[in-house]
């Protein structure tokens, strides 16, 4: 929010900030979650919606937050100025030990799931960008916005789609009481992309669930043996119930895919001109596809 309040100061400056030249040269439009509709929300899988929302909810907050600044009065009641700034606080800071920051120039260093370099501040303020391999010359310098084996988080975040990512959240969205039960995180549940593996956490979750419908003393057991890191035990389980667990993959698998298609019929139907974010929603949803689709493949073999 400091960041926020900063750059709507700088801006209420106009060309008497010395930031000026920078903020003019900032994109004027964002794809952010922050910038989406519930049109857009309607058309992405649930897990992205809730990010996107939340992004938006956020900016909301900012923006009421906004009216007890120094901010005049034509700032705080602008939305798109309010907006715009934002978006700049969000994709242009660097967090640093809890605080965000901005430096100009290292502010344009672009994600990569194969990183570059690394930046840094001294104790006095000063931002360092250091390269962690030998750079070829015309190569690009790239750094990590976060994490890189799950792409949504970031395209809620910073509007982009990360397609070099090697996965993607299992979308298990409606068993997140389980996941949360069993002390583990969206990117601990994914689906790969490019071979359809499925990661042992999904495996956990999905038959955690299966045994709290139907044998809650068994889900009792499971769970003290995934808390305790007794594998053997938790094979045994597997290995009982994995038709069970199966199955409900394949439904929820099948059932996202035809959704997946729902949605982006949906987007598709829209005036780009209105909804400009539709490009960037159907290659989501696609990228989300084709891993449905790989593991839909794997799980029929299995």
């Amino acid at each position: 929010f400091r960041v926020f309040v900063k750059i709507l100061l700088e801006y209420e400056k106009g060309e008497n900030s010395p930031w000026f030249t920078w903020l003019n040269s900032l994109p004027r439009i964002y794809n952010t979650g922050a910038s989406m509709t519930y049109a857009c929300f309607d058309c992405l899988p649930p897990y992205a919606a809730w990010l996107a929302l939340t992004e938006r909810q956020n900016f909301v907050n900012f923006q009421k937050a906004a009216k007890f600044t120094p901010l005049g009065e034509d700032i705080v009641t602008n939305v798109t100025v309010l907006k715009w700034a934002y978006n700049v606080a969000i994709t242009r800071s660097i967090e640093w030990y809890g605080d965000r920051c901005i430096a100009p120039m290292a502010d344009m260093l672009n994600h990569g799931t194969e990183t570059e370099v690394e930046v840094s501040y001294d104790e006095n303020g000063d931002c360092y960008v250091y390269t962690t391999t030998d750079v070829a010359a015309g190569s690009p310098l790239r750094m990590s916005y976060g994490d890189p084996t799950n792409p949504s988080p970031l395209f809620a975040t910073y509007g982009f789609l990360d397609e070099s990512s090697p996965g993607t959240f299992c979308k298990l969205m409606h068993m997140r009481t389980e996941m949360e039960v069993l002390g583990y995180r969206f990117s601990d549940l994914l689906f790969y992309k490019e071979t359809g593996d499925i990661s042992p956490a999904v495996f956990d979750v999905v038959l955690y669930n299966v045994l709290n419908q139907y044998d809650p003393g068994a889900a009792n057991s499971f769970y003290d043996a995934v808390m305790s890191g007794d594998e053997a035990t938790k094979a045994q389980y597997h290995d009982q119930y994995w038709q069970y667990t199966k199955e409900e993959l394949q439904k929820h698998v099948d059932g996202t895919l035809k959704d997946l298609d729902k949605w982006s019929e949906k987007a598709q139907s829209y005036d780009i001109y209105t909804h400009p974010r539709v490009p960037l929603i159907l290659q989501h949803n696609q990228f989300v596809k084709e891993t449905f689709l790989n593991v839909k493949a794997n799980l029929d073999n299995m």
